[in-house]
């Protein structure tokens, strides 16, 4: 869904849309100008970056070239980082350039797994807005650049886990058995497989560190990761690297859990996005999902003896 609104009283902009991904990972594709480019803009639009220093006083230069060869330039100051939740920005105009001024402010709120997205850019004055609406329609350029984010989210993800459980226990205990290294240690593992190492320190920046042992005595490849948020008893972001014998990236996930009270039980929902692999990891891979489903149903037995 997406909403656009032009106020008479504060002369802003507003779009708002709820996308079907995290928080984390529409953030990276806001920021990262890898990214960028293939969704920036109004449909039938491209845009070139020339820099992009997101930090607070980093320039972003950019050139969106419009469907009739019409050149577009930018330079955009960073007011505001805050990864992930913010980003407030300045558009100045480039030597040459249409003198058009105004601020941004994206704001990225969580809403289980998925992100509400406001985009709010607001003018010097309602004129001023009022020309950028009539000249260069920026509100439906705002629903269409939002639009074209929907659509380049998806490609960002090599496999997309989605799983929903229902504990018969409440919620603030099912958060502890994600968080307590010796309750996280019974539980988080498939069927056949022991985690003699199970290291993790529940904090923003916090690490996260799993050394498995397989049936017959495999040793599976290291898993590493990082806590990005940790919201008790309501959510948990963190990442997951498997490493291969070199210390090097088999894949890379970016990993969300919420926690809902229902009545007193917990619906958990947990969503694991690949964002990077290789092509040695396709084996792990594939059974990601199985893995996963069956360390759920030791966290439930885990959950009801707590």
């Amino acid at each position: 869904m997406n909403s656009a609104a032009v106020s008479q009283e504060t002369a802003e902009i507003v779009v708002s849309r709820l996308f079907d991904a995290p928080r984390e990972l529409v953030f990276e594709a806001w920021t990262n100008p890898q990214h960028v480019p293939h969704w920036f803009g109004p449909n039938r639009f491209n845009t070139t970056i020339h820099e992009m220093d997101v930090r607070p006083g980093g320039v972003w230069r950019l050139t969106m070239h419009g469907p009739d060869g019409r050149d577009y330039r930018n330079h955009i100051v960073f007011l505001e980082v805050v990864k992930p939740a913010r980003l407030v920005y300045k558009h100045e105009p480039e030597p040459g350039s249409e003198p058009v001024s105004f601020q941004t402010t994206v704001t990225f709120a969580a809403e289980g797994c998925q992100t509400r997205l406001t985009l709010r850019m607001l003018f010097p004055s309602s004129e001023a807005r009022e020309h950028a609406v009539r000249t260069y329609h920026a509100d439906e350029g705002g629903i269409q650049t939002l639009g074209r984010l929907a659509a380049h989210l998806p490609q960002m993800a090599v496999k997309d886990l989605l799983l929903t459980r229902v504990f018969d226990a409440p919620r603030e205990l099912v958060f502890r058995a994600w968080t307590e290294r010796d309750r996280l240690q019974r539980w988080w593992r498939p069927k056949g497989f022991t985690n003699p190492v199970c290291e993790v320190d529940v904090r923003p920046g916090g690490a996260i560190r799993i050394e498995m042992v397989g049936p017959g005595g495999w040793a599976c490849p290291p898993m590493v990761g990082v806590f990005l948020e940790a919201v008790a008893p309501e959510r948990l972001v963190f990442t997951t690297v498997l490493l291969d014998a070199n210390g090097k990236a088999l894949f890379e996930v970016l990993n969300v859990v919420t926690f809902e009270d229902i009545g007193g039980k917990t619906r958990l929902t947990l969503r694991a996005i690949v964002t990077k692999t290789t092509e040695t990891a396709q084996q792990y891979l594939a059974g990601m999902d199985q893995g996963w489903s069956e360390s759920l149903d030791r966290l439930a037995l885990e959950a009801a003896a707590i």
